[in-house]
Formats: C-alpha cells, sequence, structure tokens
C-alpha cells in the first residue's frame, strides 16, 4: 500500500512539474508580445509632427498608386469574366500579368467551372479571367495541347506555368467549392491568395509554354 501511495505521489508531482513548466512557457511568451508592444508603443511616441506627417503622405501615395493600378487592371477587363476569341488571346497575355484562361466547350462540366471562375474573376481583380472555345480555337489548342475539357491555362508574364486539367485537382466531382479552386490557383501564384494552400496541392511540374512565341509566324496556319 505504502509502495502504491508513493508512486501516486511521485505521478501527482511530476504532473504538477509539467504544469508549472508549461505556465513558465507561456508567462515567456506573454512577456515576450508585451514588451514587442511596448516598443511599437514607444516609437510611435517618439514620432514628432513631420515624422508623422511623412508616414502619412507615403501611405497617401500608396493608395495612390494602388488605384491607378485597379483602374488599370479594370481598362483591361480585370475584375469581370469574359469570353475572347483565339486572335485576342495574345493580346490578352501580353497586357496582364496574370490570367486564367478556360479553354471550354458547351457541356455540364464546363459550365460548373464558368460558375466558379464568374465568382473569383470578382473576387481577385489583380488577375484577368477569360474564356476561349476549344473547338472554335484549333491553333491554340494544339500550340498550348488542349486535350481534355475543361481544362485552364494558367498564365504568367505570358508564359503558361501550370494546368489545371479537368477536376481531378479539385475532389475529382463536379460539387467542388469555389473556396477549393481558389487555393488550387493560389498554389500557382497566379492570384494573390490570403490563405495557405493545403498541402495536398503538390505543385505542378508541367513545362512552361511561351504562348506569345513566334506567334506571328505561326497564327497564319489556324486562319
Amino acid at each position: 500500500m505504502n509502495t502504491s501511495l508513493g508512486k501516486q505521489d511521485r505521478h501527482r508531482f511530476l504532473g504538477f512539474g509539467r504544469l508549472q513548466i508549461l505556465e513558465q512557457q507561456l508567462l515567456t511568451v506573454a512577456k515576450a508580445v508585451e514588451d514587442k508592444i511596448d516598443e511599437e508603443i514607444t516609437a510611435l511616441d517618439r514620432l514628432d509632427l513631420d515624422d508623422l506627417e511623412a508616414l502619412r503622405e507615403r501611405r497617401m501615395q500608396q493608395m495612390k498608386k494602388m488605384a491607378e493600378k485597379r483602374n488599370c487592371w479594370i481598362s483591361l477587363g480585370h475584375g469581370e469574366y469574359s469570353e475572347i476569341s483565339e486572335k485576342d488571346f495574345f493580346a490578352a497575355v501580353k497586357a496582364s500579368d496574370r490570367v486564367v484562361c478556360h479553354f471550354y466547350r458547351e457541356n455540364w462540366p464546363c459550365k460548373v467551372m464558368d460558375k466558379h471562375l464568374s465568382i473569383l474573376a470578382k473576387q481577385h481583380i489583380e488577375t484577368r479571367f477569360i474564356k476561349v472555345h476549344a473547338e472554335k480555337s484549333p491553333f491554340l489548342t494544339e500550340k498550348l495541347r488542349i486535350i481534355l475539357l475543361p481544362t485552364l491555362a494558367l498564365v504568367k508574364n505570358a508564359k503558361v506555368e501550370d494546368y489545371v486539367v479537368g477536376f481531378d485537382e479539385l475532389g475529382g466531382t463536379d460539387d467542388f467549392s469555389t473556396e477549393e479552386l481558389e487555393e488550387r490557383l493560389a498554389k500557382s501564384q497566379v492570384i494573390v491568395f490570403d490563405g495557405e494552400a493545403p498541402s495536398y496541392l503538390a505543385k505542378s511540374s508541367k513545362t512552361k509554354r511561351n504562348v506569345c512565341q513566334s506567334e506571328t509566324a505561326d497564327s497564319s496556319d489556324s486562319e
């Protein structure tokens, strides 16, 4: 009996010791956060009127540049999901740094993709969202090796960086969410996304294709 009680006491003592260590760690973290906040408050207190005016001016310039960039994006068709022709594709990817292009045909899977892209186009004005009818664009589909539909060509700086082919990377069904597609696009950095892409989305190893290369020479073959 005495031996059993001794073991229980030791377990209680060890548990209490771990609790004390945990409490001490939490206090240390809290103290570090508090010190950091105190430093920032002290730094703000030291600012004089000239410093505050300089910060305000810098912020105003940043807001002005962002407004100009937003207006530029809107003028290029950002903020909406629109259909373009094969011939307009090259001008579109040259004009915008980030483009998501949906190669589609008139079927249910492509309509599902349309629904999600229409939503994302409004949410991510930094990226242009477009669609191209694959069957009416034989030159482009051959050049970019579009085989299965729907296919999203993810273009950055006039180069196709990645593809989303069908729904395999979106759960394999047509009931995936807009957020799942958003995370997949963010994985290829074709949109700016505050959230963290899930670990199961492996980085694509597909070869980049310069969609502007030999555009003038090849475009005549599609006509």
